[in-house]
């Protein structure tokens, strides 16, 4: 499912197409909703949708949290490399050690993951299906799983690909609705059942150059297996919710480690850098106050999520960034600007009278600011300072689009794969809560130690 090239505001696809015949049997006029690929299961069980169908696959997590039709179409899920390297990386064993790009909270996912404990591979999370090929052109990632027909359209997008034609697995794709709408359920599997026996979805599939020869013997499967969906091709029943949440738990706490370190980093580049600004406005000349104003406002203009792809993907040409230090610049260079702001009016807050005398006594300029106007400014903006280290720890979730797997990504692909964010997302908001929490208790220590300082 993508933009019409020739009108952007319709979609096409054979996901379309598929969703429009069923809602030509059912009477209805298709109305597409845009909605998160992560997000699906739950957008489902919230209502915001009847069906839905983009690729979505069949696994047992899945059935589990909503109703899901008959498998429409069966996938395999392919390695694609750079043309270069097609003969030294022709299975995951090929690739130990390296960086191996996909859809967060898929089955490939999963496969990666695995390959990870096997191999040594790094599975790279990303939110969508295009940036994966992207950085594999880039060299940013060493290959991409992904199914078939994911990887035969970047094929078309970007030379100098190479996709292996076997699969490591094969799985189905399923259209979704709420999990106690099973009616609308089971007439779209009659629907999506007489499709298959008269030849409208073979004729769909081969207009959009998806059909193989699998096609065949799998619609075979689903008519033989009429009323009973899970026969079709589905995997075994799904892992308790309490197995997979101690399973994945350690993995959150690595991720709020990257989480934690990540936040700590940005926000010493952005104190410094926020200095230096700052003090670049209050002594420097016109041309440099000017210059830095200038940088302040773009940056505080402009959203974060923009600045972020720009310095990832936008200087790609330039620079190839690693992900870690494209967010650490990108999280930094924005909050320096806040912090100049601070630093600025801590700066200006300090009395006059004072930088006068220790002029008056002889001091020099940097001598003022070093042991008068520095230390006093300092204290001013300690309390704002740490609202803003708190707030960084939370806009790092944001750095996932580069695909840093920090704490929000991580509990993004655990609960797609459960199905619910009950859990995941009692855990995360547990863990950032025990990271913020102890940052707000230090500084007010340190504020009250200050001032009893200062009072004595």
């Amino acid at each position: 499912m993508e933009a019409d090239p020739s009108d952007p505001s319709k979609l096409v696809g054979f996901d379309v197409e598929i969703a429009e015949l069923i809602a030509s049997e059912l009477g209805r006029t298709p109305r597409f909703v845009q909605v998160a690929f992560a997000a699906l299961d739950q957008s489902a069980i919230r209502g915001d949708f009847d069906i839905g169908l983009c690729g979505i696959e069949d696994t047992p997590q899945r059935r589990a949290a909503v109703a899901a039709s008959v498998p429409y179409y069966e996938f395999r899920e392919v390695l694609t490399v750079r043309s270069a390297d097609r003969e030294h990386f022709q299975s995951l064993a090929d690739l130990h050690g390296r960086r191996v790009a996909t859809l967060g909270g898929t089955i490939a996912y999963e496969i990666l993951v695995k390959a990870g404990q096997e191999h040594g591979i790094t599975a790279v999370s990303y939110d969508d299906d295009v940036h994966p090929y992207t950085d594999l052109l880039l060299g940013r990632v060493d290959a991409v799983l992904l199914d078939n027909v994911l990887a035969d359209r970047s094929m078309r997008r970007n030379p100098g690909l190479y996709t292996h034609a076997e699969g490591l697995a094969h799985g189905h794709y399923v259209v979704i609705t709420a999990p106690e709408n099973t009616e609308l359920r089971d007439q779209v599997d009659e629907i999506l059942r007489r499709a298959m026996q008269d030849g409208r979805l073979e004729s769909i599939l081969r207009k959009w150059d998806i059909w193989t020869e699998d096609q065949t013997s799998h619609h075979a499967r689903v008519l033989a297996a009429a009323g009973d969906p899970l026969a079709a091709g589905t995997a075994p029943a799904p892992t308790s919710v309490w197995k997979m949440t101690v399973a994945y738990f350690p993995s959150l706490l690595q991720a709020a480690v990257v989480t934690l370190l990540l936040s700590c980093l940005a926000m010493a580049l952005a104190v410094l850098l926020g200095v230096v600004i700052a003090t670049g406005r209050v002594y420097g000349g016109p041309l440099t106050r000017a210059f830095l104003t200038a940088y302040v406002e773009l940056v505080r203009g402009t959203p974060v999520l923009l600045q972020l792809f720009v310095v990832y993907y936008g200087l790609a040409a330039v620079v190839r960034l690693p992900a870690f230090a494209a967010a650490l610049l990108g999280l930094g260079l924005n909050y320096a600007a806040y912090e100049s702001e601070i630093y600025r009016s801590a700066l200006e807050a300090v009395p006059k009278g004072q930088l006068e005398a220790s002029r008056i006594l002889g001091f020099r300029e940097w001598q003022v600011l070093r042991l008068i106007r520095g230390p006093q400014a300092f204290r001013f903006a300690l309390a704002p300072m740490t609202n803003d280290f708190v707030a960084l720890l939370k806009d790092s979730s944001l750095v996932s689009v580069l695909t840093v797997v920090e704490l929000t990504k991580r509990t993004q692909i655990f609960a797609a794969n459960i199905g619910s964010w009950v859990i995941p997302g009692a855990l995360c908001a547990a863990l950032y809560l025990l990271m913020s929490l102890p940052l707000g208790h230090l500084a007010r220590r340190m504020e009250a130690r200050w001032k009893a300082s200062t009072t004595s």
